[in-house]
């Protein structure tokens, strides 16, 4: 269903439907596991902003189809081959758009984690004013691992919400995947149930939020203004770090596992001539 009446093109990356006002949009793209992709955050990133001007939606529910909530940004998809001084600008303002975007978000938005979320997934959702997971859902930010700094406000968010301890261990080179009951006991989920109920029980609770008037609000205290600045120096510090010869190198070797033999051979290169293109930042 298209009640935001979404394009065409974005339309086959999410579905929206509007009751009793009450949003909900759904990643749907089970087959690519709901990655974002270009289009897929465009199709998001629009409902969003259509919802925020639309007098009728009261209250936001984002979720997925399939067994994963979202693998997070396709990178591949979103890093395109271009100079180096471009590239690091056009990084800096997708990765500073997307978080925005959920930080802008002017109704009260509730996630409903329905499986494994990775990366800007799991950040984006801990912007929101809930967090309902499936039991089956696992939370996972690799940054350290793909050789980049924190993104999507949890370097300052993520010890507010969870304490530092439990922070460094998902953000640190440990790479700490905790389970939706993990989450639950350290603050970073807010409910779990099973997975047949979640998407009734994550209805009731927005629609609740209707009938009450319930606001938009971010959870462990966090304020719209300190996120967006947030936002600001972990896109630029990102930016840089994209260039890396770290993350170059992750990249490649990610890409040939997945036997994208092409593009991985084009981040090998690229890392190897590092040295020559790197005076041009």
């Amino acid at each position: 269903m298209n009640d935001l009446n979404l394009a065409d093109n974005l339309a086959k990356c999410i579905e929206t439907s509007l009751k009793e006002g009450v949003l909900t949009i759904t990643m749907n793209q089970p087959n690519k596991l709901n990655g974002w992709t270009i289009p897929m955050m465009e199709a998001f990133k629009t409902a969003l902003d259509l919802a925020n001007k639309s007098d009728n939606v009261k209250a936001i529910v984002f979720t997925g189809t399939g067994r994963y909530y979202s693998a997070g940004v396709n990178l591949s998809s979103a890093v395109q081959l271009m100079h180096p001084k471009k590239l690091q600008a056009a990084i800096f303002e997708h990765n500073l758009n997307l978080f925005d975007t959920f930080i802008n978000v002017e109704k009260p938005i509730l996630v409903a984690v329905n499986g494994p979320a990775i990366g800007a997934s799991v950040t984006t959702a801990t912007l929101c004013n809930y967090i309902i997971a499936a039991e089956e859902a696992t939370f996972s930010t690799p940054f350290a691992a793909l050789g980049v700094p924190p993104e999507g406000c949890s370097s300052v968010h993520f010890p507010r919400l969870m304490g530092s301890k439990n922070a460094q261990l998902m953000l640190g080179d440990v790479g700490w995947r905790p389970t939706a009951q993990q989450g639950l006991s350290i603050g970073l989920v807010q409910k779990v149930v099973p997975q047949t109920e979640l998407q009734s029980a994550a209805f009731n609770i927005a629609k609740s939020w209707v009938e009450t008037g319930q606001q938009r609000a971010f959870l462990a205290g966090s304020n719209k203004d300190e996120l967006k600045r947030t936002n600001y120096i972990e896109s630029k510090a990102l930016a840089n770090a994209f260039l890396s010869r770290k993350f170059l190198l992750n990249q490649a070797k990610f890409l040939w596992s997945k036997k994208k033999y092409g593009l991985a051979a084009a981040f090998f290169i690229v890392t190897g001539l590092r040295p020559l293109w790197a005076r041009l930042l």
